[in-house]
């Protein structure tokens, strides 16, 4: 089989506080004399974790994220440095972590420079490690939506500059679109790719709604989409891309086991898809985990995997040479003779 280490790709679906390493987790966790956060099983968040509920999820993902944005800016670096890091080694040369400043700093200045700051440490590592790094700035649905229009501007000041999407993240269930329209339409007017969360704790009318109301292009999750076959062949049809997450999918119940994940079937009906880790530190795979899980459990050929790192890196908001190198790297990585994987006979 051909090496999917080797196969250019780029992580567009990860929040950068749940993207920690569990060792990094456990250590400042230490220093902080606090308990290290366990999953909804109990267990510690060296693995792939067991929630009940989004709820519980959420819990424990504020409580490592805690331990960073409460802790030095030391702590910051470190885990912006270790992501683009663990993305580089899983053969990624482009990496879009998702962050909002505001949940470092409420005064907007003061954000402004924790933006900076990820900007400048995921610059200089991925500079040292040959990939790319851009920023993908969030709202929260739980917020006032007051705070996404003060994001988006914040993110609109690097537009260009480090910043080159804008998401809304939380519980899409309990807290529709609409009051986000303005802070979507100053980060399209900014040149920003519009890529919320929808279609994972909602159904198809959460996905129309992203496409409808806030002009998305890339979507978070988006896999109930798959509910509605007019939709489906609307997002074909659009172009739109679905940034999908199959481990956490599971683990958050959106769907029961990993061979009824619904990415083989929206690849197939024309819907553009990447692959994506979402939160390694509480599910437990990384990018390269994915892809390998996408070969193994839901039976995509290389043909299929290239497709969805080729949709990765055009999707994203890396420089037009980085995506043509990037793509012209996965050509030869398909034109590279599979090894053969059967044990000789004696």
């Amino acid at each position: 089989m051909r090496s999917l280490v080797r196969l250019p790709k780029a992580h567009l679906h990860l929040h950068l506080e749940g993207a920690m390493r569990p060792a990094t987790l456990a250590e400042l966790a230490e220093r902080a004399e606090l308990p290290e956060p366990v999953g909804g099983s109990g267990e510690q968040l060296s693995a792939t974790a067991g929630f009940t509920s989004f709820e519980d999820f959420t819990t424990v993902y504020g409580a490592a994220a805690r331990l960073v944005r409460e802790g030095p800016r030391e702590n910051l670096l470190r885990l912006v440095r270790e992501v683009v890091e663990d993305a580089a080694e899983d053969g990624a040369v482009w990496v879009e972590p998702h962050v909002n400043p505001l949940t470092y700093e409420e005064e907007p200045g003061a954000a402004l420079d924790v933006l900076d700051l990820v900007i400048e440490e995921g610059r200089r590592t991925a500079a040292r490690l040959g990939i790319g790094f851009g920023v993908l700035v969030y709202a929260r649905r739980n917020a006032d939506p007051s705070e996404a229009v003060e994001v988006a501007r914040l993110a609109a000041r690097r537009a260009g500059d480090g910043v080159v999407s804008f998401g809304l993240a939380g519980d899409e269930a309990r807290f529709g679109p609409e009051p986000f329209a303005e802070a979507f339409a100053i980060a399209r007017d900014a040149g920003l790719i519009p890529a919320p969360h929808a279609g994972e704790l909602a159904g198809p009318a959460s996905v129309r709604a992203a496409l409808d109301v806030l002009g998305a292009r890339r979507i978070a999750h988006g896999v109930r989409a798959v509910e509605d076959p007019a939709l489906v062949a609307r997002l074909a049809a659009e172009g739109v891309v679905l940034d999908v997450c199959p481990t956490s999918n599971v683990a958050l119940g959106v769907v029961n086991s990993l061979s009824a994940h619904p990415l083989p079937r929206l690849l197939e009906a024309g819907v553009r898809c990447t692959l994506n880790a979402d939160d390694p530190l509480l599910f437990g795979p990384g990018l390269l985990a994915e892809y390998e899980t996408a070969r193994t459990e839901l039976a995509l050929t290389d043909l299929q995997l290239a497709a969805v790192a080729r949709t990765s890196v055009e999707s994203s908001g890396a420089p037009d040479a980085v995506a043509r190198e990037a793509v012209a790297a996965i050509g030869d990585w398909l034109d590279t003779p599979a090894r053969a994987t059967t044990l000789p006979v004696h």
